[in-house]
């Protein structure tokens, strides 16, 4: 995805948005844990990102950084805070050094000399220049997120941009592509890579026409409720390739209770300053999405603690560590798998048995409520029916996490055991009520 983090970005972006600009600026640096000197130059900076993923636009059109971050249904078919994905996640010097590199293989494959003397002849002059070592690891990385290709051949090796797909496939063709990548992008999970897609493809189609085959009036808009999910994105492939090659990672976490969400790297042991953060290492085993809140967890090995669970919100400065052997992560991943057996999502306490009544709708079928609780109900089973309702069973760690679900029903969910369970679901639903109640008697 990207060739450096981002986290400090990532972590500013989330609290302007949850915040809504109720915090000065005072307030958003200390929560953030930099000098307000450093938030305005990081509001200049995702400045310059925005004029730049939109910089095709008419100036008088042309989007501010507020107006970015909206909540209007018909300006969310672009998903919030995606533009941090597609814009400067490189250094300033890399974004016009593979720009030109790019360009330069648009229409022909070049080798590695061939495309250094394009980019030094194309670089700015108060750019430092760069040398063939350079150049090759620029390639390098091209080649592995599957944007340019090698092409067979004795050396020198020549390298040419990966676009066969859209340059093979008919304007129809790319509409349908285009259309299906929108829905699965939106829909499903992960999102970045596929949104990405999707904008590399509205693009083809917008340059090989003369009019833009992609209108204005799109087939389908969505509303981006889970800025976690796009955000914490960011360090869900590094994870992933760690546990796919048994590595450990080390990062700084913020837990949620934490006063601070972000803490920078200070060279300088004169403006070094106590952070909020702890420093982690450990294995990765598994990435959990919990789709009720739109949050990415990640579930690892400590060495010393055993079995612990992250918020990828709090993750920061992530890096891969030593590798470890097959058999020892193969041990870890079956101590996991035992303890969130009956995890509902990925809650680790003692098992318990629940017992809940749901009451069918009035009137004809479908009864939505049996079908989405088949639907969700996970390894649950209904144990008595009746024309009126049905009571199902199932056997959880603990019961914060099936809570939600549960009160979700609304009225058609009657908790019935454990006893302790339903006399806190009562509790909380009198809580509830007493919100709701008149302020006066004769109103």
């Amino acid at each position: 995805m990207a060739k450096e983090s981002f986290d400090k970005e990532i972590q500013f972006l989330r609290m302007m948005v949850l915040t809504s600009g109720a915090y000065s600026r005072q307030q958003f640096a200390d929560r953030l844990g930099i000098s307000v000197h450093t938030f305005d130059k990081t509001i200049r900076r995702l400045k310059d990102i925005v004029q730049t993923v939109y910089q095709q636009l008419p100036e008088e059109q042309g989007k501010e950084l507020a107006e970015t971050i909206r909540y209007s249904y018909y300006d969310s078919a672009d998903p919030m805070l995606l533009f941090l994905f597609r814009a400067k996640s490189l250094k300033e010097s890399e974004s016009h050094r593979i720009s030109l590199l790019l360009a330069a293989m648009q229409d022909q494959a070049l080798t590695a000399m061939e495309l250094l003397d394009a980019c030094c002849s194309g670089l700015p002059a108060e750019l430092a220049m760069p040398d063939e070592k350079t150049i090759r690891q620029d390639l390098k990385y091209l080649e592995t997120v599957g944007v340019i290709r090698k092409l067979a051949g004795p050396r020198p090796y020549k390298y040419m941009l990966h676009n066969d797909l859209v340059n093979e496939l008919t304007t129809e063709e790319l509409l349908e592509l285009y259309d299906f990548v929108d829905i699965m992008a939106n829909t499903q999970v992960p999102s970045v890579q596929g949104l990405l897609l999707r904008d590399g493809i509205k693009k083809a189609l917008n340059r090989s026409r003369e009019e833009s085959a992609v209108g204005t009036a799109l087939p389908f808009l969505y509303k981006y409720h889970y800025y976690s999910r796009i955000l914490d994105e960011a360090h869900l492939f590094t994870l992933l390739n760690a546990i796919q090659s048994r590595r450990r990672v080390r990062f700084m976490y913020f837990s949620p209770k934490a006063q601070k969400s972000y803490a920078s790297r200070n060279t300088n042991p004169l403006f070094e300053r106590e952070s909020e953060g702890k420093q982690e290492t450990t294995l990765p085993l598994k990435v959990v999405y919990d789709h009720q809140y739109g949050r990415w967890y990640l579930l690892a090995n400590h060495t010393r603690e055993g079995l612990r669970k992250f918020r990828m919100e709090g993750i920061t400065q992530i890096e891969e560590d030593e590798a470890v052997t097959e058999e020892q992560f193969t041990a870890c991943l079956s101590e996991l798998e035992h303890k969130t057996q009956h995890s509902w999502l990925i809650d680790t306490g003692r098992p318990v048995t629940v017992r809940a009544r749901f009451y069918n709708p009035e009137g004809e079928q479908p009864n939505f409520v049996k079908d989405r609780v088949l639907l969700q109900g996970q390894w649950g089973r209904i144990v008595e029916e009746t024309k009126t309702d049905f009571v199902f069973e199932i056997t959880v760690n603990g019961t914060i996490e099936i809570k939600p679900w549960l009160r979700s029903f609304g009225s058609s969910c009657e908790v019935l055991e454990p006893a302790s369970f339903r006399r806190e679901m009562i509790a909380e639903w009198k809580e509830l009520q007493a919100y709701y109640e008149p302020v006066r008697e004769n109103i």
